[in-house]
């Protein structure tokens, strides 16, 4: 739990980053942040026509941060038709997406990619995709059993 907290931490202290705070006390306040933010997205808006940009984002964990940022700036994210999975469409001003939006996901999904590289049940996870073994063609219940260390998964 305390390495969640110091993610969390983390995580509040790169947005009031972003959102430009003046004192110590606004950087503890990421709601406050995310209002700046979405203020800087508005005026941006009404400055500059929005623009479509297109991301690929294959890994799940990025994506989920990336689609939910852009929500929470008011940032409508989408997909057209038969598009892959890994591909995020936003329409947002250029200058928005350049100077807060995507510096903000990038660091922001480094230190999500470092804490979930850290976690122990992530490793544990990630040891077990590694030495899991093909089924042979017999039925015997020994040739499915999974390698010691892996039922806590």
């Amino acid at each position: 739990m305390q390495s969640e907290d110091r993610l969390r931490e983390k995580l509040r202290k790169i947005e009031a980053l972003y959102a430009g705070a003046a004192t110590a006390g606004e950087k503890a306040a990421a709601g406050a942040a995310a209002d700046r933010i979405r203020k800087q997205f508005e005026s941006a808006s009404r400055k500059e026509n929005s623009e479509e940009f297109k991301f690929s984002i294959p890994d799940p964990w990025s994506r989920q941060l990336f689609i939910a940022l852009c929500r929470r700036y008011g940032v409508r994210p989408f997909r057209y038709p038969r598009m892959h999975r890994q591909t995020v469409l936003i329409r947002a001003p250029a200058s928005f997406v350049r100077q807060v939006l995507w510096p903000e996901f990038e660091e922001l999904s480094d230190a999500l990619t470092s804490h979930l590289l850290r976690s122990p049940r992530r490793s544990s996870v990630r040891r077990c995709t590694r030495q899991r073994r093909t089924p042979k063609r017999s039925r015997s219940p020994a040739a499915y059993d999974e390698p010691a260390g892996c039922l806590d998964v």
